[in-house]
């Protein structure tokens, strides 16, 4: 039985015909033995997403996609710079509803403090709706069980890292 014994030498030249260089090559002794791995292409630098909504240029929510990494990385920076955008549009309506002083609620008067009916979170939208044209959702709304005249404080969330803190004066008319 031959055995073929592989010189670095005749390697190199193996390597060269095909057009590589050394430093394109690994090299991998084994006693008398020289192997010589030689990459041609390069690995592929995908990912697998799946779309959590409707991408204009890539596919539709629920969609398994092979994206390059490059496009991936900007995707993400964009979704980083929206968040961040969003956030400083947040801490700027807080400010605003924070600047504006109480919020004035006029209800019917019983005895005492006590008014006829509670005052709501939807109480509260309308008011801030009224005064600074402003559309805010009444989940976001949170407010202390409102019965009896006099001034409370109210949060709204406008997001999960911002609160606006809100002052709600109920007088009796």
């Amino acid at each position: 039985m031959a055995t073929a014994t592989v010189t670095a030498a005749s390697t190199l030249s193996w390597l060269h015909s095909f057009g590589g260089t050394q430093n394109e090559t690994t090299k991998v002794a084994d006693k008398n033995r020289v192997f010589v791995v030689f990459a041609q292409k390069k690995a592929k630098k995908t990912r697998k997403i799946i779309l959590k909504e409707d991408v204009e240029y890539l596919g539709k929510k629920g969609q398994l996609l092979d994206v390059k990494a490059g496009e991936m990385k900007m995707e993400e920076e964009r979704i980083e710079a929206e968040k961040q955008r969003v956030k400083e549009e947040a801490q700027q309506l807080a400010l605003i509803f924070e600047t504006v002083g109480a919020f004035k609620v006029k209800r019917k008067g019983g005895k005492g403090k006590q008014i006829f009916g509670s005052v709501t979170a939807q109480d509260l939208v309308d008011i801030i709706k009224a005064q600074l044209q402003r559309d805010v959702d009444k989940r976001i709304v949170f407010l202390p069980e409102i019965r009896e005249t006099g001034e409370y404080v109210a949060e709204l969330k406008l997001h999960p890292e911002v609160t606006a803190r809100v002052r709600v004066n109920v007088y009796a008319n």
